[in-house]
């Protein structure tokens, strides 16, 4: 099944690259299922995506943010009228099963909703001056033109995040999508023009890394970079912007503490969500298991028996629980892991095996006996592999969970209610779940991590318009006459 011939968008129109060359986006679960060709940009076409960009700004950062966040409502309204559409062409194009696909649009949803609000909001601060006869006060301003760069894995979850964000401060930009999945970002840009945005605010680019990610981080023009994606490319990102602004999300090695005292049946949902969903594709995803060693042996057979119940297929499918993985290099990653973990000596348990079966598969897998100190306890596989370590006290659980270079999301299981806020203070990591999973971020809350994992940024939630925001800080002096700061006592 084919979706068609799909074309870049620039100032307002759908046209073709200028390299003439285009690429195909294919189905995961069926390679040779072609789902559309898209095309491959040049430098020349982020050049016009970006004049586009510039000459909208003056024009869309004078609209009211009021207004704007209209224009994100009725997007809104679209996205709802085609969930259930978007979500299976999102099952087809990047693999996760139907369920979660359906759970991707609806965060589209609930994020461009929230921040159609923030158009009513988007606050400043006013505070008192050391003087009489003087205000002082905060506004916010837009930065101007962006670059939004996207991954795969949420491939509308992601990019809604940060371009609604983006507009409803007043920005412009060009959006560059992965090139695993353009037809989901080429659907969002529709829904944005049918809802109204003028021309030249967004602009879609597909394409490379080299050819099209990197001409948007170096243009003089782009003023901020927005990115989530791998820990290498961030890297890249963050040598090559200049001096611009630049936001990262680079990932995640996150753990769940299972302690002596929690419910098993609660935490063993929680893992095989965390781990195994997405097929452990998520940034959020729970590679690792740190068990307290009183009940290591229980939960781990607890555990085993469900991996092994675990149903492999295409995610349209109603009785499949983990979809493929986003291409073949992803498989023979898992793979090259398994054998990794292996050589350590770790013991495999459960999976570790490419399925003979059409598509990027890869069973669901389970190590034990791991220690921290194992590349596969320590390196973000981005596939369907859990380690599970074992942990002599709550201390110990803590330093276990510490021990990587990422700080996204975490999780403790516990029913000591001192463990559990101790647990919210110790450990490193931008997010922490008590009696949950790793994965589950609301809408309104902020999203982001520490370490490796990002640089401070924020996105969604009340700080989610900071990353696309200036504060310029407004003296107004209504006392006729000069007064000094620091000087003046009187």
């Amino acid at each position: 099944m084919s979706f068609g011939n799909f074309k870049l968008y620039i100032n307002g129109k759908w046209v073709e690259s200028g390299s003439g060359e285009t690429f195909p986006s294919d189905n995961p679960a069926k390679p040779s299922q072609i789902l559309g060709t898209f095309q491959k940009a040049t430098k020349d076409d982020v050049n016009a995506a970006v004049e586009a960009a510039d000459k909208a700004f003056q024009k869309w950062s004078a609209t009211p943010a009021p207004k704007r966040g209209l224009i994100l409502l009725k997007a809104a309204q679209l996205l709802r009228e085609s969930k259930e559409e978007i979500a299976r062409q999102m099952t087809m194009e990047m693999g996760k099963v139907l369920a979660e696909t359906r759970g991707d649009v609806q965060e589209s949803i609930d994020l461009t909703e929230y921040m159609a609000g923030e158009g009513r909001r988007l606050f400043g601060y006013t505070t008192p001056s050391e003087f009489r006869k003087k205000l002082a006060m905060t506004v916010r301003l837009p930065v101007g033109v962006c670059g939004i760069i996207t991954p795969w894995n949420f491939p509308l979850a992601i990019p809604t995040q940060k371009i609604t964000a983006a507009l409803i401060c007043g920005n412009t930009m060009v959006f560059k999508p992965s090139s695993d999945t353009p037809l989901l970002a080429t659907r969002l840009v529709e829904i944005l023009e049918k809802a109204g945005l003028p021309a030249g605010v967004v602009n879609l680019v597909t394409g490379s890394g080299d050819e099209v990610g990197m001409p948007i981080v170096r243009h003089d023009k782009v003023k901020t970079i927005s990115f989530t994606g791998h820990k290498d490319t961030g890297t890249m990102i963050l040598r090559e912007a200049g001096l611009k602004r630049v936001g990262l999300e680079m990932g995640g090695k996150n753990g769940i503490i299972i302690m002596d005292d929690a419910d098993l049946n609660l935490a063993l949902e929680g893992v095989v969500w965390s781990g195994y969903g997405t097929t452990g594709q998520r940034c959020t995803a729970a590679s690792r298991v740190i068990v307290h060693r009183k009940i290591k042996d229980k939960f781990q057979k607890m555990l085993l028996e469900r991996v092994k119940k675990l149903r492999l297929g295409d995610g349209l499918l109603s009785d499949i629980d983990v979809g493929p993985l986003i291409n073949k290099a992803a498989q023979e990653k898992s793979a090259r892991y398994v054998d990794i973990g292996e050589k350590e000596g770790a013991r495999l348990v459960a999976g570790g095996k490419v399925p003979r079966m059409e598509g990027y598969f890869f069973e669901p897998t389970l190590f034990t006996d791991c220690t921290v100190d194992m590349r596969i306890a320590q390196e973000e596989i981005f596939g369907p592999v859990v380690c599970m370590l074992e942990a002599k006290d709550f201390d110990h659980a803590i330093d276990i969970m510490n021990s990587v270079e990422y700080g996204l999301s975490s999780s403790i299981y516990t029913n000591d209610i001192g463990r559990a806020m101790e647990a919210v203070t110790r450990i490193e990591a931008g997010l922490t779940y008590v009696n949950s999973g790793t994965i589950g971020a609301e809408a309104h809350l902020p999203f982001g991590g520490v370490k490796h994992t990002g640089i401070g940024t924020r996105e969604a939630g009340i700080l989610g318009i900071d990353e696309f925001t200036e504060t310029k800080t407004v003296y107004i002096d209504y006392s006729g006459r000069l007064q000094k700061a620091q000087i003046d006592t009187d």
